[in-house]
């Protein structure tokens, strides 16, 4: 028998009705669990239950390997109770058939792993076995080796990933098992299940039950059952292939509203005229009690009446349902394309509904053609945030990431009343930006922690063992009018042309961007080093994600010195004498999309902490010598 005590459990779905019992379960029997769903975490769930929230069509091999799971669970799927709709196309083929084939794609060479354990269903046999045309006496026990012939898409999504287990089962079967559990009519606490919805309408004084062929024979299989089902089958050392797992004794539509009748006397029922077929099926349990020598037990006389005490007790509750519909807008958008494109997939990456806004003051910036709204807004002057305002709070934006220089004191100044109105911008404190903003600053602050800042003066005499110089303006990007390797007479003469020059030693050396992400809590998710292998107009056009644990931990201490929150860029040179800080840009940089895709996931973490997740529990995988070439790249409409 295989232990679950010490085990490394992974449960797609985690967060449905039979997920929620798996995971309390398995947690109770001493496993390590990670959950990925769409839905945000239960407050109640205890801090060792690792979750991951967000579309699993996105989730890593490298994420999945820093877990190292044992065990497998999939439950993660999409269906519709009555006749599928045309629009479930789509929905059904990302989120049942390419979600099942993605996650045994990043699953299945992992050495740790020992058993997957399916939630299939019984839609995958043919119906011509178990429905008809009238009434049936009694209902039709199923096996695993009846005909099968799904009879929709959600039972053709299940059935080709039996498939897909089968072939993975004939290269692996020494390394891992696979067992898919065809459950049947499940029901539980605070479901989508129709028993759970009667009960919902019952307790809110709506005594008409609209009925669909009370006749209808089903398998009511309890989801505390379900889950303790799937456990016996995991511990199961000869469990392998198709299993039933429902009650095995199936039960009218009819006698549901009878027990109903006992805590409802109200009821009444309103037969609905609908040609759809009688159904008649229960499953066939025989092989499910060979294998775990245990069977469900809990009938609906028993279960009804904790569902009815559990509606009743988080009746007033705010339903943990789906992602609430929020949306996102860039500012400066302009043509930063490679960003909007990074952004958008952690739209994605989260799930729900949510929307990309592109803003801009100039109204034919790119940036409207890579993203699902664009907005010609105001400069970001104080007498604008008004309109400014209206605009965010009627399209539900709830997270801005500000993308120039020049705005992110407007911003800043402004995020405390934003974040009243329930508004996130990811952008660092007043002070932070300003020491980031102001390279005279920069380099006092940290020169006071005796980090190695490059010194940065007013007057070029205070460089008095120098011969070669660095002019820049004081303020803004450093990049902007740079005079670089100047003797003193060059330097004087760049700095008459500047606005507010401040003067530099020239050090050689390689230049090396790094990307940082702090959370909102201040604490340093991670650091991506980056060579700038080769630079147009101080932006990396081919850049190498580099190993250097020693400058991290230096990086670590000047953002925590600097108070950064949110994305932030260094500028470092190194060379044999060490490294020389130039300076910071409190902001998500121009190549910084490959720091995303080396692990520092910027927007999803932005996303998640502005929902209420905690990013403690997902992990920062780097990797290294990842290479980025930016290019021009056509778009076609048609």
């Amino acid at each position: 028998m295989i232990k679950i005590k010490g085990k490394n459990v992974f449960i797609s779905g985690g967060n449905g009705v039979i997920g929620k019992n798996l995971v309390q379960r398995l947690h109770e029997l001493g496993a390590k669990v990670l959950v990925g769903d769409l839905k945000p975490r239960p407050a109640s769930w205890p801090n060792e239950i690792l979750y991951r929230q967000g579309d699993l069509n996105y989730i890593t091999k490298e994420e999945l390997e820093t877990f190292q799971p044992n065990l497998f669970f999939h439950l993660a799927a999409t269906f519709e109770r009555s006749t599928e709709s045309y629009e479930f196309w789509n929905e059904n083929a990302w989120h049942n058939v390419r979600l099942s084939t993605h996650l045994m794609t990043v699953l299945k060479d992992l050495k740790s792993l020992q058993k997957v354990i399916f939630a299939s269903s019984y839609l995958i046999y043919d119906k011509k076995l178990y429905q008809f045309d009238k009434p049936a006496p009694k209902a039709v026990s199923l096996t695993e080796t009846d005909p099968v012939l799904p009879r929709n898409l959600t039972g053709a999504a299940k059935l080709n990933h039996e498939i897909e287990l089968r072939f993975l089962n004939d290269f692996k079967q020494e390394q891992f098992q696979s067992v898919s559990a065809r459950i049947y009519r499940s029901y539980g606490k605070h479901s989508r299940d129709i028993i759970s919805r009667w009960i919902r309408q019952l307790l809110k004084g709506d005594n008409t039950l609209s009925l669909y062929r009370k006749e209808g024979i089903f398998d009511y299989v309890f989801a505390e059952d379900v889950s303790e089902g799937l456990i016996r089958l995991a511990v199961s050392e000869q469990a392998n292939g198709i299993v039933n797992l429902g009650r095995g004794n199936a039960r009218r539509v009819e006698e549901v509203v009878e027990i109903l009748k006992t805590y409802f006397p109200l009821i009444k029922c309103s037969e609905e005229n609908i040609d759809i077929p009688y159904e008649g099926s229960q499953a066939d349990m025989n092989l499910f009690r060979q294998l775990t020598g245990w069977a469900p037990e809990q009938d609906l006389e028993a279960t009804i009446p904790k569902m009815i005490e559990h509606e009743k007790a988080s009746f007033h509750d705010e339903d943990q349902g789906d992602l609430p519909a929020f949306n996102v807008l860039v500012t400066s958008a302009s043509k930063k394309v490679p960003m909007l494109k990074a952004l958008k997939k952690a739209c994605l990456k989260l799930g729900g509904n949510i929307k990309l806004f592109a803003a801009d003051i100039h109204p034919d910036a790119l940036a409207k053609y890579f993203s699902d709204c664009f907005w010609n807004m105001p400069k970001t002057i104080g007498s604008n945030r008004p309109s400014i305002l209206s605009f965010l709070l009627e399209n539900k934006i709830k997270v801005i990431i500000p993308t120039r220089d020049g705005e992110l004191t407007f911003w800043s100044d402004w995020k405390s009343v934003l974040l009243d109105h329930g508004i996130y911008v990811m952008v660092s404190s007043t002070h932070a930006v300003e020491i980031c903003l102001d390279k005279l600053k920069f380099y006092e602050k940290l020169s006071e922690h005796s980090l190695p800042v490059i010194p940065t003066y007013l007057e070029i005499e205070k460089l008095k063992d120098n011969h070669a110089f660095v002019v820049k303006e004081r303020f803004g990007a450093g990049s902007q009018s740079l005079g670089l390797n100047l003797n003193k007479e060059q330097a004087l003469n760049q700095a008459s042309k500047l606005e507010n020059p401040i003067f530099q030693p020239f050090i050689p050396g390689i230049e090396l961007s790094i990307d940082v992400f702090v959370g909102q809590n201040k604490k340093l998710k991670g650091v991506i080093i980056r060579s700038r292998d080769f630079v147009v107009n101080g932006e990396s056009q081919i850049t190498t994600v580099i190993a250097d644990p020693n400058l991290e931990k230096l990086i670590e201490q000047a953002a925590k010195i600097i108070d950064l929150e949110g994305h932030a860029i260094f500028q470092v040179i190194k060379n044999e004498k060490g490294y020389h800080i130039i300076e910071c840009n409190s902001r998500f940089g121009g190549a910084s999309t490959l720091s995303i895709a080396a692990g520092l996931d910027t927007f999803y973490w932005v996303l998640l902490e502005s929902t209420g997740g905690e990013l403690n529990t997902y992990p920062f995988v780097k990797k290294v010598g990842v290479k980025q070439i930016r290019h021009a790249e056509d778009k076609l409409i048609e």
